[in-house]
């Protein structure tokens, strides 16, 4: 495989395909807005193994949040400074912008061009789709979400999913604390004036009335799991095209941790870029 490439100012990294079927794939990684990189395996592996099934993708290096202190001591890691919503959005917009002015040079035919994410890099894209709207942008083919984190304050789960959440105290770190949390973290303030594009599973049948088809596959036992099934539930009222899969046997985050329901995961995603 051709090797990937830093462009867009370093803004990107370009993963060309093996045997390029047009397909193109701008993709965030996760990190709870406030963590990973393009060299983790949710962002480097994920963009491997879709390059070598055909599609040109294209991840984005996006500016990360704060660290703050009390994460970065349960982390190991120092605290670092970062910057609040609307930064990493607008490098997600930035990104877009640049995908497809290049589309022609990367092998990629725009009407092909998807964008996607993993958990907050899910966030972080289907916002950037919901500005791209807004501003009456060229917008994805498909929208790729990866155990996607849309909502501050949540719905809680139901009893089966509770109950799994119960069984393996590992998979329940997504509570309601934890969650409002890092939605505060990456606003740098309250999430009660927090725009749409910052919180997008508050839309309305409405705003999403033109959303392009989605692609959704959550963790099985995962809390985050609500915000995105509520999410795709606004999306069918709606009317619109949404394939929702959950990932048998896995917790949040299996992207990350390559393995049999990693691949399986990616060989989905694959063949619905193919059929664009």
């Amino acid at each position: 495989m051709t090797e990937p490439y830093a462009a867009a100012g370093g803004l990107v990294r370009v993963y060309p395909a093996r045997e390029p079927n047009g397909s193109g794939l701008l993709w965030a990684h996760g990190g709870a807005f406030v963590a990973g990189d393009l060299d983790m395996p949710e962002a480097d592996g994920v963009a491997r193994a879709l390059a070598a099934a055909g599609t040109t993708v294209v991840s984005v290096d996006y500016r990360l949040a704060p660290l703050p202190a009390v994460w970065a001591e349960s982390m190991g890691i120092a605290a670092r400074d970062g910057e609040h919503y609307p930064a990493g959005s607008d490098d997600i917009v930035r990104a877009w912008t640049w995908t497809l002015e290049h589309a022609d040079e990367l092998g990629i035919e725009s009407s092909r061009l998807a964008i996607g994410g993993a958990s907050a890099g899910a966030n972080l894209a289907t916002g950037a789709t919901l500005r791209l709207f807004a501003e009456g942008s060229v917008t994805p083919a498909l929208v790729v979400l990866a155990y996607p984190t849309l909502l501050a304050v949540q719905p809680a789960p139901d009893a089966a999913l509770r109950a799994a959440l119960d069984a393996d105290p590992e998979a329940d770190r997504f509570g309601p604390a934890a969650v409002l949390a890092m939605y505060e973290a990456y606003l740098g303030g309250p999430v009660d004036d927090a725009p749409l594009f910052a919180i997008p599973g508050r839309a309305t049948s409405a705003d999403v009335a033109e959303f392009p088809p989605v692609l959704m596959i959550n963790g099985e036992v995962d809390e985050l799991r609500v915000s995105g099934e509520h999410f795709a539930a606004t999306l069918v009222r709606a009317g619109r095209d949404v394939q929702l899969e959950i990932e048998p046997g896995t917790t949040h985050g299996h992207l990350n941790t390559p393995g049999p329901a990693a691949s399986a995961s990616l060989e989905l995603i694959a063949a619905r870029l193919a059929a664009l």
